[in-house]
């Protein structure tokens, strides 16, 4: 009796597990949802010395107005990388993805796509530090960014939040 009860189980969980697998997450669906809504650039932005630091651009596609620009700067990675692979998650939650902003992310000097050495708390008495990397970065996103209204606005928690 308890074979044929753990085989009428194992029925009923092969009948249900195509029916979970077609669902598409709530993750899923947003990622599709950013596919569709933007644009997504990769440049690699020169700093003061001559360095380029590796920044994601996703721009709104669904209006021929200007946006303000969202930046974060990053030791983690600005990935996915490829001109086709989307960010599940553009801006800390997804209603900022359908507000209306230019989204940028930025592999930090020495870090994943970018050139440079990466130098844990650089200090800001250098050269080039953090403070010039993020002027320069916005410098540049402002002048060679269509459809940028010239605000820009910075975001980060943890190792990003010191960037901010």
């Amino acid at each position: 009796m308890y074979r044929l009860f753990q085989w009428i189980l194992l029925l009923l969980w092969l009948m249900v597990l195509p029916l979970l697998a077609d669902e598409q997450t709530e993750a899923d669906k947003h990622k599709d949802w950013v596919r569709a809504n933007y644009s997504k650039f990769e440049y690699r932005i020169p700093m003061r010395d001559g360095t380029q630091l590796f920044t994601t651009v996703y721009r709104p596609n669904w209006s021929r107005e200007k946006f303000p620009i969202v930046l974060m700067r990053t030791p983690y990675s600005a990935g996915p990388y490829g001109a086709s692979h989307y960010r599940g998650l553009l801006g800390p939650y997804p209603e900022f993805d359908k507000e209306g902003f230019i989204f940028c992310f930025q592999d930090v000097r020495g870090r994943f796509m970018s050139e440079g050495q990466f130098d844990n708390m650089r200090s800001h008495g250098q050269v080039v530090n953090e403070s010039t990397d993020t002027f320069d970065t916005i410098d540049w996103l402002v002048k060679n960014v269509p459809r940028n209204n010239g605000k820009v606005g910075q975001w980060g928690i943890s190792y990003p939040g010191l960037y901010t």
